[in-house]
């Protein structure tokens, strides 16, 4: 039985004979991926915690903290990078070497899972909703520029299949649904919150796997708000109920300025107000709504005297340039 050759894997040294050099290779190639997964994810900064000082919270009495999740890494920001994190370690695990997800043209789940696809050696695949438009807008060049093929489908199409119908013909694919939730991102999502001291943390809410995961994180003492930035989002409740187990949470359901991606002038001039005075930049699509409604209650005394406010920022900046395009012509600009 001739030895071929030593495979160290793990800390562990595996001695393979010739006949078994394909095992080798195999063990070889888990360990590889590994690394590679190990690489991107340990890769990324712990989050910075900024307070926020204003004449407003020293005349109410509260702490506001900003977690700055925006800038664990330079593209798969803030909570997508949490949602991805072992979804795609399942996507190794089970020898994947593309995954398939979906989203709208401004997407940031789609601009994210095309950056960590392609820095963990993967393939990625978009399904957009809508039709083409040429030129491609900032999120989709930037996506397709790391790597990402997409296919447009219609609207109804795009709404009525479901994720095993999409499984079914993408089989070498591992599937992520719009927006990354499924269980394994709420498991990443539970990870943001790290004994913070804090009475109430506040999140934007989009799937709602990111305030799942909090939820799920958080003391018995503390409290978690969702800010839904969609109208009409009473449905996200159960949607959430099914991967939370404490109940010290509630929905704010008053800042959506009108539905997903939509903005009017107040919340653009609140934007670029506070980045100006905090240094903090705000997406139109989330974290705007989420710190203009925390603002908001602040001044109306929702939040009791002395209480600390944590805010998670989770990233999205890099949809402002396509936003920019769309309210141009309105003489609208975030800064």
């Amino acid at each position: 039985m001739a030895i071929r050759a030593f495979v160290k894997v793990f800390g562990i040294q595996f001695i393979v004979v010739e006949q078994c050099s394909h095992i080798a290779n195999f063990i070889q190639q888990i360990y590889n991926n590994h690394l590679v997964y190990c690489l991107v994810f340990s890769a990324v900064k712990q989050p910075l915690i900024q307070e926020i000082k204003s004449t407003l919270l020293s005349d109410k009495k509260l702490r506001v903290l900003v977690q700055r999740e925006d800038l664990i890494h330079p593209h798969v920001s803030g909570n997508k990078w949490r949602k991805l994190k072992y979804n795609l370690l399942k996507a190794q695990q089970e020898g994947c070497a593309k995954v398939l997800t979906f989203g709208g043209a401004f997407s940031n789940h789609i601009i994210a899972t095309a950056v960590a696809a392609a820095e963990m050696k993967m393939q990625s695949v978009g399904l957009i909703r809508g039709e083409e438009f040429l030129p491609l807008n900032p999120t989709l060049v930037q996506a397709k520029a790391f790597g990402m093929s997409f296919q447009y489908l219609d609207r109804e199409i795009y709404r009525e299949k479901s994720i095993v119908y999409w499984a079914n013909k993408f089989p070498d694919c591992y599937i992520i649904p719009e927006g990354g939730t499924n269980v394994l991102a709420v498991k990443g999502c539970e990870e943001i919150i790290q004994n913070q001291d804090f009475d109430v943390v506040c999140c934007a809410c989009g799937t709602g796997g990111t305030i799942a995961g909090i939820i799920n994180s958080i003391k018995p003492q503390q409290k978690a708000i969702g800010f839904p930035v969609l109208k009409g989002a009473d449905f996200l409740r159960d949607d959430i109920q099914q991967y939370v187990k404490n109940v010290n949470w509630e929905f704010c359901m008053d800042y959506h300025f009108g539905g997903y991606a939509k903005v009017n002038k107040n919340l653009i001039d609140f934007m670029n107000t506070f980045k100006k005075t905090h240094g903090i930049p705000l997406d139109p699509v989330y974290t705007g709504k989420l710190f203009y409604g925390v603002f908001d209650l602040i001044a109306k005394d929702y939040f009791r005297e002395g209480a600390t406010i944590l805010l998670i920022h989770t990233g999205g900046l890099q949809g402002i340039a396509g936003m920019n395009q769309r309210i141009e012509k309105k003489g609208w600009r975030i800064d």
